[in-house]
């Protein structure tokens, strides 16, 4: 059933815009909820940790691989088939993924996963945003928004929960009955637009896919693995590299050449995309990397279970919720992108520099509250006018290959954020550790005293002598490394918010549409 105008009204319109957001959610909690749950599958598939980092590698490079794609996809099958498709393809796969009996079995049904799902964002996008008339479109951002930055704070505490009272294959097996929901609400609601003309498979450009997914797919390997696999001293990933940059090379040089191309990089000649798909990627730079590290931190250094450190991310989703309907209504009155940016990227110094300042290895969880808070705002003002602003001078079809752009961009930049700071965290904790043990002298009545006391403790726990003293030099060596890893965490945020704060200037240089006429935002996000 194909409409010439997509514009939905009531019931209708409420029924797809659901759909849409479920999907987007299910998509997205999924990209976050297995971290909770990796110490339980390593156990029962019996796989090491950097094999089981792989479950989470899988769905991102399947991910990032389809995203480019979607727009391309949505023309040849069809809007609605394609996203009920995608839909189908990642239940089937999270039944497949929660059955898995061995850790390859898993890797391999998590990558068709992430495939499925990949089109289920950038999609869901698109439908919103069609399904309402142009003056309501801000909110229809703002609508979809909220999916998208409240999904990475759902997945820990809900994964927490599962693994918690359930077990592992439980995080895979909800998304069955929400599948099975959202493709009869696609098959019985979601319309296809009428502007989208089909190729023949001598014209599909075979060649392009393939140097895609070998670009993409190699750099996301690259990224994910790198640290464990101490960068270039793997072999893997030396030939990563290389088949990434030739992979590159020759996929602009195609996409250029070839008559239809899967991925249409002229839009790239549009200034605002440009500067749109940068700031995409430094938003997925924070908005990841920061999801990213307080859980980490507050896991691994102050010892909370996966539910309490996904609880404290809650607060800040809910500001940003608040947050988006806000700037959606002040964009909707013509407020200037660009100044938003740059208020949401000074909040995002701010936030970084009091993360900087409160971090200790006995952080409170009340001095973590307002903190996140602070982060909630800054992420509603960067979300929705970046978004805009890369799309507000595109037209027509150019708007779903704009935004296939944004959103990759979002993706990797979130996976090089991961990876910079894992690796970051990793070689600056060797350098304070060592430069704490300097200053540790055996000489030093400070020293003595401290583990003459743990050794009195333990012995009056009832340990020998001699195995107290250990114990003692151990409780020290423990603290040493905690102090060492802290400091570097505090390096994290200290150089993010800099990051942050350097990126003001560039914003505030994008021009302005001509005649400062209000931008209909609904191109923006698809």
């Amino acid at each position: 059933m194909q409409d010439d105008s997509l514009v939905e009204y009531g019931f209708r319109r409420a029924i797809i815009t659901i759909t849409a957001i479920l999907c987007a959610l299910l998509e997205i909690v999924d990209s976050t909820i297995v971290n909770v749950a990796l110490n339980e599958m390593k156990g029962n598939l019996g796989a090491t940790l950097s094999e089981v980092g792989w479950v989470i590698t899988a769905y991102a490079i399947g991910n990032v691989i389809i995203v480019p794609m979607t727009s391309w996809l949505s023309q040849q099958f069809g809007r609605r088939n394609y996203f009920a498709a995608s839909i189908v393809i990642f239940t089937i796969f999270s039944f497949l993924c929660g059955n898995a009996t061995n850790i390859w079995e898993l890797v391999f049904f998590r990558l068709c996963q992430g495939i499925g799902g990949g089109a289920l964002l950038v999609t869901s996008q698109t439908i919103i945003t069609e399904s309402y008339p142009i003056e309501k479109r801000s909110m229809a951002q703002a609508i979809y928004g909220l999916g998208v930055i409240i999904g990475p704070t759902l997945g820990p505490p809900l994964g927490g929960y599962i693994v918690d009272n359930y077990s592992w294959p439980y995080i895979f097996y909800i998304n069955i009955p929400l599948g099975i929901i959202a493709t009869l609400l696609t098959i019985q609601f979601v319309k296809s637009p009428r502007y989208a003309e089909k190729r023949k498979a001598s014209d599909v450009d075979w060649l392009g896919i393939g140097l895609l997914a070998a670009f993409v797919g190699s750099l996301q390997y690259i990224l994910e693995r790198g640290h464990e696999d101490d960068w270039f001293e793997s072999q893997v990933i030396v030939y990563c590299t290389i088949t990434a940059v030739v992979g590159f090379i020759l996929f602009i040089w195609r996409e250029l050449t070839f008559k239809y191309p899967i991925v249409e990089l002229r839009v790239l000649k549009n200034g605002n995309l440009r500067v749109g798909t940068i700031m995409s990627f430094i938003l997925g730079f924070g908005l990841y990397g920061s999801t990213f590290i307080v859980p980490l931190y507050t896991q691994s250094i102050l010892g909370w279970t996966a539910l309490q450190s996904g609880a404290l991310m809650i607060p800040a989703a809910l500001t940003t919720a608040f947050m988006m309907p806000i700037i959606g209504k002040l964009l909707t009155k013509g407020a200037k992108q660009q100044v938003l940016v740059a208020l949401g990227l000074f909040i995002f110094f701010v936030y970084s520099f009091w993360g900087y300042k409160i971090l200790t290895p006995d952080t409170g969880k009340d001095a973590f509250f307002w903190m996140l808070i602070v982060r909630g705002c800054g992420l509603g003002l960067l979300f929705i006018p970046i978004t805009s602003l890369s799309l507000s001078t595109l037209k027509g079809p150019e708007i779903g290959q704009g935004a296939a752009f944004t959103g990759m961009m979002r993706q990797l930049g979130g996976s090089f954020g991961i990876a910079a700071i894992t690796t970051f965290i990793a070689n600056r904790s060797m350098l304070y550790r060592s430069d704490l043990v300097e200053k540790l002298d055996v000489n030093s009545l400070d020293v003595q005293q401290r583990v003459a006391g743990l050794k009195a403790s333990f012995m009056a726990k009832g340990l020998s002598p001699d195995v107290a003293l250990q114990s003692a030099y151990k409780m020290l060596d423990y603290s040493v490394t905690k102090q060492a890893t802290v400091l570097s965490y505090m390096d994290v945020f200290l150089y993010l918010g800099i990051a942050f704060l350097v990126c003001i200037p560039f914003v505030l240089l994008v021009k302005n549409k001509k005649g400062g006429e209000k931008i209909d935002l609904s191109e923006a996000m698809h």
